[in-house]
């Protein structure tokens, strides 16, 4: 494989098209890479990186973050989630806790945590008090849930409140769309190294639009940009891999098998997104029993007012979809910053709003 500054170079040296290329990154991760690198400054001006859909913290469900809310307000445990998940806001009244940190600072038992590790060893301290692990997360997150759910020696006192996605089926939700509004993607490796290179090739196949899996270094992005571009400009659709060392095309089959075990999937909403087919993971019925929302019910309550969606102008979902960058939403950078954000894209470190905000982007892509 050519060197980062090889591939850029050899980019550089393509001819410049009638129209501009665009290239949808699907991997929050991918653009944290790609901004922190400066591949937009350093790219001519006709190839346009677009943020996608992967990031897991601003696509879970708004309720299911109210439940989390709720249940640790209302019963007496302790809820850990990752992080991130702490300041997203949910649409309430003023006088009610609007993320699960000002449910922390309202009394509730809420904790920050890194690993499902740290949740087994939690609920082992703090036994025979409850510990609610709410997991939202991709299939590089859910497979070790999986694998904590497979352990024979778990704490009788931990459940799970799940709101774990799959990646691919929010990919051909914007396909089937039709206008989607890309040319070209480049995949998440770290999902693929789970799922395999081959789960992708559906967009090749299926979508007659190149793509390539990327790692997170700037020689495999810029090898990714260099492979698309070139399938584009001969009218060529395929599925390649710029992180053969880490992706395989079948993935990982024992972390397929335990994410087998442990959940089915099902229908599952995407905060402002909407319902995507087959798109959720819910525990497999052999966990039933860990299923925090069965065990903990919530209290009848008045109906919310925009239950379920982004807040108030906040385009967080349009930039989800690649049809709006980060700073063209209306709150960008005046309502909304990472100090105070009104939609989960401000909080997440893979959200595309304060990944650019913290890289001092503030002009619109041209």
């Amino acid at each position: 494989m050519a060197n980062a500054a090889e591939r850029l170079e050899a980019i550089r040296a393509l001819p410049t098209p009638a129209a501009p290329v665009r290239i949808l990154n699907v991997c929050g991760g991918h653009e944290r890479s790609i901004t922190e690198i400066g591949l937009r400054s350093l790219l001519p001006g006709w190839i346009k990186l677009l943020p996608g859909p992967g990031c897991p913290v601003c696509v879970c469900p708004e309720e299911a973050i109210y439940h989390a809310i709720r249940m640790a307000l209302e019963h007496p445990l302790t809820l850990v989630a990752f992080g991130d998940m702490l300041r997203v806001p949910v649409n309430v009244s003023k006088t009610e806790p609007a993320s699960l940190a000002a449910a922390r600072a309202a009394g509730a038992d809420i904790r920050p945590i890194a690993s499902p590790l740290e949740v087994i060893a939690l609920a082992r301290q703090l036994a025979p008090r409850p510990v609610v692990f709410f997991a939202a997360g991709f299939e590089t997150t859910m497979a070790p849930v999986a694998a904590m759910l497979a352990d024979a020696t778990l704490p009788a006192n931990l459940f799970v409140l799940l709101a774990g996605r799959l990646t691919w089926p929010a990919v051909k939700y914007l396909l089937d769309a039709g206008d989607c509004g890309f040319d070209a993607m480049i995949a998440p490796g770290h999902v693929a190294a789970v799922m395999g290179a081959n789960e992708w090739r559906f967009v090749a196949e299926k979508h007659a639009m190149p793509v390539s899996v990327a790692g997170f270094s700037a020689e495999s992005l810029l090898t990714a940009v260099y492979t698309v571009l070139t399938r584009t400009r001969r009218q060529e659709a395929a599925l390649d891999n710029a992180y053969p060392k880490i992706v395989k095309p079948e993935g990982n089959p024992q972390a397929q098998k335990m994410l087998m075990s442990a959940f089915d999937i099902e229908d599952a909403n995407w905060r402002g997104i909407g319902v995507i087919p087959r798109s959720g993971y819910r525990l497999a019925q052999r966990h039933a029993g860990r299923d925090a929302a069965a065990r903990f019910p919530l209290s009848a309550g008045s109906e919310r007012r925009r239950a379920g969606e982004m807040p108030p102008g906040c385009d967080c979902a349009e930039v989800l979809l690649a049809r709006k960058a980060p700073d063209q939403c209306r709150l960008y950078g005046t309502a909304c910053t990472p100090e105070h954000p009104v939609g989960p894209c401000m909080v997440s470190d893979e959200g595309a709003c304060h990944i650019w905000w913290a890289a001092g982007l503030r002009k619109p892509l041209s």
